[in-house]
Order: structure tokens, then C-alpha cells, then sequence
């Protein structure tokens, strides 16, 4: 992605990452994990993107992000996995595993997805109008 959308806190760091399309399935998937893995920092409450997750309301989200910076996690990582799925360890090392309904989306309309969601929950947070039940 190209830069930080202006409206997000400028606290967000967005890095994508990619490993050789030219690998059977079953390799990339373990390329992608070595990679996420690699940059997810140690405290981090890490949320993953799945459709085996919990699928919540944008208030339900928001809240949740609220809960977990109260509860210092200050350091929330959410990570999308590549077109394989992910592995079982990047399974394990999150802390939350979210999804956007039970359809399959392209990554990069999840990434989209994701910044909005983002954005969402800091308007909810701040109690700004921008979401509209």
C-alpha cells in the first residue's frame, strides 16, 4: 500500500509483504509465515484475518480495539494472510482471529477493507459521527 491514508492516526505502520509467486502452494504458505512472523514485534496483540474468525459488528470491533489498548496492548498487529491461507504457527501467535464475513475476498479489497475498519473504530472510540447505525 502507498503511504498512510490521512485521515488514519498517524500511529499506523502498514507493511506488506510477499514471498516468490513461483513456489508450490504448500512453500508459499510457509515463505508468507516466515515473513509475517519475521516483523511482528514481540508484545504485539496480533489479530488475524481468517474466515474461520469472529465476525463483528463495527461497534463490536471497535470495542474491542478499545479493550485491548486498555488492557496495554498498545501494539495492535493485524495481519492477512497470502492467497493460500496461513499457516498453523501464524495461527497460534495471534491473539484474536477476525473476519469479514464468510465469503472470500481478494487481499487487496481486504486490505481496503481493514484501513476502513480501522478508521471506523477510531471515529466510534472518539464518539465522531462518522458511523451511522
Amino acid at each position: 500500500m502507498r503511504g498512510i491514508p490521512k485521515r488514519l492516526k498517524d500511529d499506523l505502520t502498514i507493511k506488506e509483504m510477499a514471498a516468490a509467486k513461483s513456489l508450490p502452494a504448500a512453500e508459499t504458505q510457509k515463505a508468507e509465515a516466515a515473513l509475517l512472523l519475521k516483523v511482528v514485534p514481540e508484545k504485539s496483540f496480533v489479530i488475524l484475518l481468517d474466515e474461520r474468525g469472529k465476525d463483528l459488528s463495527s461497534r463490536e470491533l471497535a470495542a474491542k480495539m478499545n479493550a485491548w489498548q486498555e488492557q496495554s496492548h498498545t501494539n495492535l498487529v493485524f495481519l492477512i494472510g497470502g492467497a493460500d491461507g496461513v499457516t498453523d504457527d501464524v495461527r497460534k501467535r495471534a491473539n484474536f482471529t477476525l473476519c469479514f464475513g464468510r465469503t472470500t475476498w481478494p487481499h487487496r479489497l481486504v486490505r481496503v477493507m481493514l484501513l476502513e475498519q480501522i478508521y471506523r473504530a477510531q471515529q466510534i472510540n472518539s464518539g465522531h459521527p462518522y458511523h451511522r447505525d
